[in-house]
């Protein structure tokens, strides 16, 4: 893009919107305002409100750097290093997923599903957006996240000191309920990844070429993690807990069969806003259940 030395802030967004737009972006406008806002440290009220003063060469070229990441693909949040969800701003990072609006009905229902003062295991916790959420918005109660990822944990970390929760949320390191103690919980919440493995080349390059594919691959059928979750949840759910994981929009009956064929009665399927299945709710009605598969 060729701008004079010295370019307006004006003609700076605008003219990296024009870049974005001829490249088939459908979001030129506002990925140029966003980055533009970054790169300069502005809000968007001081976006709006000082278009006319200049713009030195140092600061459009942070400006220009943050845009060509955007030409390759990469999303504006994983730029940005922040993602809004649940009302709520998370720092990410390489190891996290970019949390979703999808999964804003797994903390409804997590909400629902809480009892005062209980204990919310988060498995696959990432940013630890969804227990995060959960304890921000519902007071007395606590929670447990576990990542087989350091790096996952660090942003979890960060993120509840962020929102005033870190005292409520132990970061436990390991693969699924591998790290935790003998504890039982009054809810399970799971993201898990649910991608089947070839699908993943598939995916848009947004998400296949900047996305931890640790997060993302569910094995080949992309139901390995429901299998775990389905044959060791009952052993850690406290009598009538509920355990509540996100799905793909065409696993609703796979993934409920999983729960169903561990022993579990009470199994249903949600659906989100645009009338797919999302989430599969199940309850616990007695003993410790796990199953051979």
């Amino acid at each position: 893009m060729q701008l004079s030395q010295t370019p307006t802030i004006g003609a700076l967004w605008r003219g990296w919107r024009d870049v974005l737009s001829r490249l088939g972006f459908a979001t030129a406008a506002l990925d140029a305002k966003l980055l533009t806002q970054h790169g300069l440290g502005l809000s968007a009220l001081e976006l709006a409100t000082q278009e006319n003063e200049t713009v030195d060469e140092s600061g459009a070229a942070r400006v220009a750097d943050l845009l060509q990441r955007r030409m390759t693909g990469e999303s504006v949040a994983r730029i940005i290093g922040v993602r809004a969800f649940y009302g709520l701003d998370f720092a990410l990072n390489a190891a996290t997923l970019e949390p979703r609006p999808d999964t804003e009905l797994l903390v409804d229902l997590a909400l629902a599903a809480m009892p005062e003062g209980g204990t919310v295991l988060d498995l696959g916790t990432g940013t630890g957006c969804i227990a995060i959420a959960v304890l921000a918005n519902m007071a007395g109660i606590s929670a447990v996240g576990v990542d087989l990822s350091p790096l996952a944990l660090q942003a979890a970390q960060a993120n509840a000191a962020r929102h005033g929760v870190a005292e409520r949320l132990t970061l436990l390191e390991g693969s699924w309920f591998e790290p935790l103690p003998a504890q039982r919980f009054e809810l399970i919440v799971a993201n898990p990844p649910y991608i089947a493995s070839a699908v993943i080349e598939t995916l848009a390059g947004e998400v296949r070429d900047f996305d931890p594919q640790l997060a993302l691959d569910g094995g080949p059928d992309g139901l390995a993690p429901y299998r775990i979750i389905a044959r060791h949840a009952g052993r850690f759910l406290q009598e009538n807990g509920q355990v509540l994981v996100e799905i793909g929009h065409d696993q609703g009956a796979s993934v409920s069969a999983l729960f169903l064929e561990a022993g579990y009665e009470d199994v249903s399927v949600r659906q989100d806003l645009a009338g797919l299945d999302r989430v599969v709710c199940v309850r616990h009605m007695g003993a410790g259940i796990e199953c051979s598969f």
